[in-house]
């Protein structure tokens, strides 16, 4: 079982900056991909930003692109989002996912809200 908690949600202003964390607990198995979804109220669930275990391959989706960077630290099991000029449309819940082997594990979601 691996263990995600988030950090780093809450309400700014459009063209601000925020910084989510996950830190994943100790798993018996390496973790390979951690990443970021995100759902919106009434909205299914999408693919906001991954990162391989080594870090050197990243996939975005196309409406963050040139705006978040996604990092992750191994020693810490910690994966970052970094998002700036944030837009309303980016309002939603933020989920941080991880995969070992082939189980995916979920956080527990922390609220991002962007106001106009």
């Amino acid at each position: 079982q691996v263990q995600l908690v988030e950090s780093g949600g809450g309400l700014v202003q459009a063209g601000g900056s925020l910084r989510l964390s996950c830190a994943a607990s100790r798993s018996r198995f390496s973790i390979n991909a951690m990443g970021w979804y995100r759902q919106a109220p009434g909205k299914q669930r999408e693919l906001v930003a991954i990162i391989t275990s080594g870090g050197s391959t990243t996939n975005y989706a196309d409406s963050v692109k040139g705006r978040f960077t996604i990092s992750r630290d191994n020693a810490k099991n910690t994966v970052y989002l970094q998002m700036n000029s944030l837009k309303p449309e980016d309002t939603a819940v933020y989920y941080c996912y991880a995969k070992v082997i082939l189980t995916a594990y979920w956080g527990q979601g922390t609220q991002v809200t962007v106001s106009s």
